[in-house]
């Protein structure tokens, strides 16, 4: 008989590390030891731990009513989807309750605004390799990695994938069958590829001949984490979909699907829906959150900040050639590629006491709360500098080897 007794599925190699409470860019554990967080919950407490606005809401929230179902009219979700939309391109909101529903639903109403339209055909959508939008059969399929894929039997239909940055692989792959063009401004958990601006822009540019829908998976990049709301903006376009979960709760989990008018015109009373989306918990937490994103100077402290880590990563790359071979990213959500595999310094940080997340292409991710301050910034360097140095130490021959 096997010998893992623990009564959770075996679907995730967890760290020995337990953790009791949380504040700030802080994690503290069950015994006392204290951890500088750099992967946020893989980019999800973008406010930081037991921020006091969003426990606040919370607690006020708790203390109301915690579920109504969408049976009814829930006041947090209209105004909450007033502010999406006041701060971004869309007209429509519909909420979820993670990263991988809102993509579903931005899948469904691409597909939908086509039928709608009447052209039924209309229902594959291009994607990009490299891509991660959730473990959904349909996005998995969406994704199109391999290991995600194997095991759950057919690949679900209507997801065509193209090389990553590839302009002519993708005009080839259109056809009358293509309904929208799906990429993620930068791709996390394919190792922080940002997408360059002048190919979003080029994307735009097709889908508005073709008549296409571009749908946006900003997930992991939105709410606040490149600078601005959302990492679109760097390159002036707008999508017509846009999915968007992890920082917008703070750590509640909920996401969301935006759209402009036009796209979700095919959404209509009965086609999709949710039992505990638009929750209004959630809604409480997402209004909070909202409440310090859209503050003045908010995103301004977080593109200071970001200065400072990114500008002290590539003096650590210079020195330790070694051990780091790239940073990549933008904002505060940056990624160091490692030479040796990078699990070897995820460990050496983790040693540290510094957390990050690992992602492909052998990097890992580094994802802080945005309220980190460019103090806790250089703390998490000097770690990061500490963890680099073991590794370089390690790997050169001592003087009594040479």
């Amino acid at each position: 008989m096997a010998q893992n007794t623990t009564p959770l599925f075996n679907t995730f190699s967890r760290a020995p590390l337990r953790f009791e409470r949380g504040e700030g860019v802080w994690l503290y554990t069950e015994s006392g030891e204290k951890y500088l967080d750099f992967g946020g919950g893989v980019a999800v407490t973008s406010c930081g731990h037991s921020h006091p606005h969003l426990v606040d809401a919370l607690k006020s929230q708790a203390e109301k009513v915690w579920h109504l179902s969408n049976l009814y009219e829930v006041p947090g979700q209209e105004r909450l989807a007033e502010r999406l939309t006041e701060a971004t391109f869309a007209d429509k909101v519909f909420f979820t309750n993670s990263g991988a529903e809102a993509l579903e639903c931005a899948i469904k109403t691409a597909r939908r605004y086509h039928y709608s339209k009447g052209h039924p055909e209309k229902f594959h959508i291009i994607t990009f390799e490299g891509a991660f939008h959730g473990r959904t059969i349909a996005t998995i399929a969406a994704g199109g990695q391999e290991k995600y894929l194997e095991g759950f039997g057919p690949k679900a239909p209507g997801f065509d994938q193209v090389p990553f940055g590839d302009m002519e692989a993708l005009k080839a792959a259109i056809t009358d069958a293509t309904a929208a063009l799906l990429i993620e401004p930068i791709q996390g958990e394919g190792g922080i590829r940002v997408v360059e601006k002048e190919f979003l822009k080029q994307l735009r540019a097709i889908c508005d001949e073709k008549g296409l829908l571009l749908i946006l998976d900003e997930v992991q990049s939105g709410v606040g984490r490149t600078g601005k709301f959302f990492a679109h903006e760097w390159a002036g376009v707008t999508p017509d979909i846009m999915a968007i979960a992890k920082g917008i709760g703070g750590g509640f989990p909920f996401g969301a699907c935006l759209a402009t008018e036009e796209a979700a015109s095919g959404m209509t009373a009965g086609v999709h829906g949710t039992t505990y989306g638009g929750n209004p918990l959630a809604m409480a937490v997402g209004n909070a959150v909202l409440d310090l994103v859209l503050a003045d100077e908010f995103l301004q402290n977080v593109r200071d900040v970001a200065l400072v880590f990114r500008q002290g990563l590539a003096a650590l790359k210079d020195r330790f050639p070694d051990v780091i071979e790239d940073i990549r990213g933008d904002g505060l959500m940056l990624g160091i590629k490692a030479v040796k595999p990078s699990s070897e310094l995820l460990f050496a940080m983790r040693a540290e006491h510094i957390l990050g997340v690992p992602a492909g292409d052998n990097v890992i991710r580094l994802l802080p709360p945005l309220t980190i301050t460019a103090d806790e910034a250089r703390e998490g360097l000097k770690r990061i500098e500490q963890a680099a140095e073991a590794l370089s130490a390690k790997a050169a021959p001592s003087a009594a080897q040479a």
